[in-house]
């Protein structure tokens, strides 16, 4: 994997986020060199979704109201059903992921999480994968959808399921690494 020293990377969840893809990218960018937060709606703890039940809480670092897109170099947004749902009608989160997108920073979603990129208007004509049920959805939104692991569109990373977290964690560092996209449209 890429050595991001130096570089700081946010996590945006909230309650019912798939345990593993967070973790996962959270240790992994963290062995890169990352800073990496856990940002979420409000400060303490969220609870995670593990396969088929409740999951471990992960300590949040910030409210999303205490941190600005200028303070990162990228964005990860873990799936599961629950989390995205319940974040895409947040506006401080999708006003987050707006800006991520327009200073052409690295943007990642697996699962469920590219309902996010829907919400923010961002998926129309991006290849784009996700998890097979939100297919529809990423494709009535404009995306190319691919049926691939990892699908990456300067800067932009999505990936289908959490047993693909390898992958998606090495091309997150990789876009990382590479800095702003510039010759993504805002």
């Amino acid at each position: 994997m890429h050595d991001i020293s130096g570089k700081k990377v946010a996590i945006i969840a909230t309650h019912g986020f798939e345990q593993s893809e967070l973790e996962v990218p959270l240790h992994k960018l963290k062995d890169a060199g990352a800073e990496v937060h856990v940002i979420s709606l409000e400060k303490g703890d969220i609870k995670g979704w593990d396969k088929d039940d409740w999951g471990q809480k992960v300590k949040v670092d910030h409210a999303i109201g205490e941190v600005s897109p200028d303070d990162y170099d990228a964005l990860v947004l873990p799936g599961g059903q629950i989390n995205p749902d319940l974040l895409r009608v947040e506006p401080k989160v999708i006003d987050f992921i707006k800006k991520i997108y327009a200073q052409k920073k690295v943007l990642a979603a697996i699962c469920h999480a590219p309902w996010l990129l829907v919400e923010a208007g961002i998926a129309k004509g991006h290849p784009m994968t996700s998890y097979h049920s939100i297919k529809t959805d990423v494709i009535n939104a404009g995306a190319d959808w691919q049926d691939k692991e990892v699908v990456t569109d300067k800067g932009l990373v999505t990936s289908r399921n959490p047993g693909d977290l390898g992958a998606f964690c090495a091309k997150i560092a990789e876009e990382i690494a590479e800095g702003r996209h510039e010759r993504r449209a805002a």
